[in-house]
């Protein structure tokens, strides 16, 4: 899989191409209207109430995701498109990425509008893309490391190396499953014939140090705050609560239905064949793309048999795999593969994009356009949309009691509370506050001393936490958040006097700790 050399390219715009560029026009158009139509998630109020934290990283994740939210809003406001813009350009500056990537190995065209086509066919990336998550600033950065090193494969110019450090300083400022491409990067340096250029030359060990370096805000804070997220996120890597399919059949059910039906094991085809020619062969890129995807899945593949693996985790890794299918259709025929195998496997991943691009075009109507709820209370979207009638009642609540704060026990709560309240006035989370160190003052002025409205989904409203406080609780109200006619959550609603709650307690404290006890670990989607 050497980068092909000129004489191969075929005409700039094949016909696929020529159909490739309004199709990403139109569904460019589509992420945008999600972006705006559809309710923040709680996750995505959680990470926008980051942003406007000047702090160098957070316990629950680095930074990244903050800054992409920032520029949005810098650009946008506090809206959803400003919260979520900073996904619609990741996913354009992937699929760029994937076109250069495809184009230089193959100068096939046909190959470069699949290669941006296949993203759109699945359903995390043709739509969810304008979901703000982690793994969205990841994605870019993770493809332009590939990029880099691709492009060192090609040139031979081992400077390519530095712009590889850059990337992947990038992505691990975004998530630390940044760390799972670390083998696809060993292979790559160590399989092939050149391993010895590459371990006696100085710029591999360059790029390591620059990714040390951009990587270091997380580091700095961390050595501040004794290791904070670190242990945070080794709770998800050492959990096992003994073997369950049910977490296993998520799993899998996951990646069809956010990968796609046709497209998940098309890609896994692609992969599997592009390992084979990689290492059969020695070959530097094949080996690295599909190192990059196989890898981490199958170490997703055998924790999902303990653990719940989270919809997001896995999705850094896909884009990669999407480059590999699509070179694979012009390095088939180019190895004298059986005429049989190159039509089935052009006619499947042609299938792929069409059927997945009609779903993800579906399932943008059902959210957009359609008044019913077919999934219940299981819906994804549904399990977190109309939090803002929880939030009018808050407002008239704050106005008839006269109290002038609000307090949250979970973090979903308080961020959504954040959102719709635009710092009218000061949401606190009392408890977990490990979650907000070397966050700015919300007003400890409008709150000590003053009446605060307690807002808590039942019955997690009944936290024995309250107990070891001084706090005066009156119950004033019950409120439903329902969504198309189905009752999604009741939350409760009662006045707290003659309490004020420590905004940084000591860490050995209940009200400094995050939930890591007797399997409440419940952090952030992404």
């Amino acid at each position: 899989m050497t980068p092909a050399p000129p004489e191969l390219r075929r005409s700039d715009f094949s016909p696929t191409l020529r159909v490739a560029i309004p199709v990403i026009a139109a569904m460019t158009a589509l992420r945008i209207a999600y972006a705006c139509l559809i309710d923040l998630r709680t996750d995505e109020a959680y990470y926008w109430t980051w942003s406007k934290e000047h702090v160098l990283s957070f316990l629950d994740h680095p930074p990244m995701i903050a800054w992409f939210i920032r520029f949005g809003t810098a650009i946008f406001g506090d809206t959803n498109l400003g919260v979520r813009f900073g996904g619609i350009v990741a996913m354009l500056v992937t699929q760029l990425l994937l076109a250069d990537i495809v184009r230089r190995v193959t100068r096939d065209m046909t190959a470069v509008a699949f290669a941006v086509l296949l993203p759109e066919a699945a359903l995390y990336y043709g739509l969810l893309m304008a979901k703000v998550a982690p793994d969205v600033a990841l994605i870019p950065f993770a493809v332009a490391m590939m990029w880099s090193l691709m492009r060192l494969a090609e040139s031979k110019d081992q400077r390519w190396w530095l712009a590889a450090g850059l990337f992947g300083g990038l992505s691990l400022l975004s998530k630390f499953t940044a760390t799972m491409l670390l083998p696809a990067l060993l292979a790559f340096t160590l399989v092939p014939d050149w391993r010895l250029r590459q371990l006696r030359s100085p710029y591999p060990w360059l790029a390591a140090l620059i990714a040390l370096v951009v990587f270091s805000p997380v580091l700095i804070w961390n050595y501040q705050h004794e290791w904070a997220t670190f242990r945070f996120q080794s709770v998800r890597a050492t959990a096992s609560y003994g073997v369950s399919l049910r977490t296993f059949g998520d799993f899998i059910g996951l990646q069809w239905g956010l990968v796609g039906f046709v497209l998940f094991p098309v890609a896994l085809a692609g992969l599997t064949l592009t390992a084979w020619r990689g290492y059969r062969a020695r070959e530097p890129v094949a080996i690295l793309l599909s190192t990059a995807v196989l890898v981490p899945f199958v170490y997703f593949f055998f924790k999902s048999l303990t653990l719940r693996i989270g919809d997001t985790w896995p999705m850094f890794m896909w884009p990669i795999g999407f480059a590999a299918v699509a070179i694979n259709l012009v390095m088939l025929p180019r190895e004298g593969a059986s005429p049989r195998l190159i039509r089935s496997t052009m006619m499947w991943t042609r299938t792929a994009v069409v059927t997945g691009i009609a779903f993800v075009v579906l399932v943008f109507l059902y959210y957009v356009a359609a008044p019913w709820n077919f999934i219940g209370r299981t819906d994804p979207i549904g399990q977190e949309a109309g939090f803002e009638a929880v939030a009018a009642r808050v407002e008239a609540q704050l106005a008839s009691t006269g109290a002038t704060w609000v307090a949250a026990t979970d973090y979903r709560t308080y961020a959504m509370l954040r959102w719709f309240l635009r710092g009218r006035v000061p949401v606190i989370e009392v408890n977990e506050r490990g979650r907000f160190q070397g966050f700015a003052d919300p007003g400890i002025d409008r709150i000590k001393g003053h009446a605060g409205l307690y807002v808590a989904r039942e019955p997690d409203q009944r936290l024995p936490l309250w107990e070891l406080t001084s706090a005066k609780r009156e119950p004033l109200e019950r409120v439903e958040r329902i969504w198309r006619g189905t009752l999604m959550d009741t939350y409760a609603l009662e006045k707290i006097t003659g309490w004020t709650p420590e905004l940084s307690p000591p860490p050995d404290t209940p009200f400094f700790r995050w939930r890591v006890l007797a399997g409440s670990f419940h952090p952030p989607a992404g």
